[in-house]
């Protein structure tokens, strides 16, 4: 399979922007699902793209999750079995990606994100500090089911799983967005590489397009954590804001297309 040297430019630089954003707040699947469904053949099935995003996707929250581990927001032992559940999670759900219509998410995902805009647009206070709401037993109890549950949505469908990680930590556990996107990151690097792992041995990717993406996105992610880590949570609550309100607007956008063609059939 060959590729002209402007597609895989232009799907590079997605992945950098891609990887950007999604160190910050997630959404990076916004930018290259979308990139790579117009750069690949029509005919390429949904599990490639996904194999394909995944592979990319693993560079940039690596390089993320080492610039926010080095920064010490979070101290790395605390990650570890979060990143385990999200594994285990992770690998549950693209088994259940190759067997079940993923699109079946589509509705409840976005109900979950308008929900989270606008609780974090009437609640401005969220998110600024770190705010201990639970008991140190029971806070790594719900990080650790938090890491599985959405471990197992990122292997099955993926959209917007960053930011539900952060908008959970915050929510539920108190976190400042800044610690959120670190421990989000740590999780979703797990859920990445699990799912990779399972998406490239069965042959579900397309390496003449992952490979040069991966790189840009690795890029992009440092770059992104090291602008988070610089400018602090209420930076990073803004960017949360706008990337949750453009992926809200994606999902509207596909269900509607998506009805538009079923009813027309």
């Amino acid at each position: 399979m060959e590729f002209s040297f402007w597609t895989i430019g232009l799907l590079c630089l997605a992945s950098f922007v891609a990887a950007f954003f999604d160190a910050v707040v997630g959404g990076g699947g916004l930018i290259t699902i979308p990139a790579l469904m117009a750069g690949l053949p029509v005919s390429t099935s949904v599990t490639t793209i996904l194999g394909t995003n995944k592979v990319v996707a693993s560079t940039g929250t690596t390089m993320a999750a080492l610039k926010f581990i080095r920064s010490n927001i979070i101290p790395w032992e605390s990650m570890v079995v979060p990143v385990l559940f999200a594994m285990l999670g992770a690998a549950l759900g693209v088994q259940l990606a190759y067997k079940l219509d993923s699109e079946l998410l589509r509705p409840i995902i976005l109900i979950l994100l308008v929900s989270m805009l606008l609780f974090t647009i009437f609640k401005p206070s969220m998110g600024e500090t770190y705010e201990q709401k639970l008991t140190p037993t029971w806070e790594k109890i719900v990080t650790n089911t938090i890491a599985f549950i959405l471990g197992c949505y990122d292997g099955f469908f993926g959209p917007g799983t960053g930011s539900l990680l952060i908008f959970l930590f915050v929510a539920i556990l108190g976190f400042d967005f800044l610690r959120s996107s670190a421990m989000a990151k740590s999780v979703n690097w797990a859920s990445n590489i699990a799912s990779l792992a399972i998406f490239v041995s069965r042959g579900s990717w397309i390496w003449q397009v992952a490979l040069p993406m991966a790189i840009a996105n690795g890029a992009g992610g440092w770059i992104g954590a090291r602008f988070a880590i610089k400018q602090g949570s209420t930076w990073v609550r803004k960017i949360f804001i706008l990337v949750v309100t453009v992926l809200i607007a994606r999902l509207i956008w596909e269900t509607f297309s998506t009805t538009l063609q079923n009813v027309s059939l």
